[in-house]
């Protein structure tokens, strides 16, 4: 568990930084970028030992159909996460869609794990995505609302999306997560 904490710890510092302290964050040039990506892929693989090596602690049993919810959060998490960078027709209703879809994703899976691990897990993450809304949102109150792309990348999306959650599925179930229920 402690792993996973620090991992999360480093997470939210590498992301925030920029934001909670920009004139550090700017003295550090662009050997800051090398920082804030090295940080990150050390907190990811912090927080995945520490998943992994956690001891199984039942906080609450959640029923079978929240597998099928989780599913469907995943695929509508993932659709967000590739319409943001094709500029897809929601990118227009919803300011932060890549944040959007770490929360949508962080509750997917807060509702069908019910160990103390995930729960540390997951809440953080969820956690860091509604605080980094926040902050951006206020340092840049106003949002101008990009262009939809037209049909072919709202296509491309939905497709990513699919053939995206298709393997996420095929990892966890390789990892021994049944993610079908």
């Amino acid at each position: 568990m402690t792993l996973i904490v620090i991992g999360l710890v480093l997470w939210c510092g590498a992301h925030l930084f920029k934001r909670m302290a920009p004139d550090a964050r700017a003295a550090m040039g662009d050997a800051g970028k090398g920082v804030v990506a090295v940080s990150v892929v050390a907190s990811v693989v912090l927080m995945v030992v520490g998943y992994r090596g956690s001891e199984f602690i039942a906080v609450w049993t959640p029923p079978a159909f929240l597998i099928h919810l989780n599913n469907a959060l995943m695929v509508f998490a993932l659709y967000l996460y590739a319409a943001s960078g094709m500029k897809t027709a929601i990118t227009g209703v919803i300011r932060h869609p890549q944040l959007t879809a770490v929360k949508t994703w962080a509750v997917a899976h807060l509702l069908v794990n019910g160990d103390l691990h995930s729960i540390v897990l997951f809440g953080g993450l969820l956690a860091w995505a509604v605080v980094s809304v926040i902050a951006i949102n206020r340092a840049q109150p106003d949002w101008t609302r990009p262009a939809p792309a037209g049909a072919g990348r709202e296509i491309g999306a939905v497709v990513g999306a699919l053939v995206a959650t298709g393997a996420i599925m095929a990892l966890h179930n390789w990892l021994g997560v049944a993610p079908w229920g």
